[in-house]
């Protein structure tokens, strides 16, 4: 009796996945930068300091890629600067690395209206985020 309980439930629930990707689904897609992103930040000790992230942007359509990787050097510099632009504490603090994910995310939407006329990017993630 487990047994069919337990086939029941499964199967119920393999059908809700189908019927769910049949309503269309969003598909998604990630553009990274390569290679990671490494720069200086304003230091409170004698020494530089550095940061190195790996940042992946989050787009609705496949298709926007391309915009991306064409744009890629743009992007990229207004990351280093927004980054190098930033305190040590800032750079350390789990809060502060929030704010500086979400102030990229805002400049590259920005600067990608301004390009392609439309803001593209879904999200901004920090897959890897080092610094010293």
């Amino acid at each position: 009796m487990k047994k069919w309980f337990f086939t029941l439930v499964i199967w119920c629930c393999v059908s809700l996945n189908v019927n769910a990707a049949d309503e269309g689904v969003e598909d998604y897609a990630y553009y990274g930068f390569e290679p990671d992103i490494v720069t200086n930040y304003i230091s409170n000790r004698k020494k530089l300091g550095f940061v190195k992230i790996s940042v992946e942007l989050m787009v609705k359509d496949p298709n926007d890629l391309v915009s991306l990787e064409h744009h890629d050097p743009l992007l990229r510099s207004a990351i280093v600067e927004i980054l190098g632009n930033q305190s040590e504490d800032k750079v350390k603090s789990l809060s502060g690395r929030e704010e500086i994910r979400r102030e990229c995310y805002e400049t590259v939407n920005r600067l990608m209206e301004q390009e392609v006329g439309r803001a593209i990017v879904v999200n901004l993630l920090f897959t890897k985020y080092l610094y010293d």
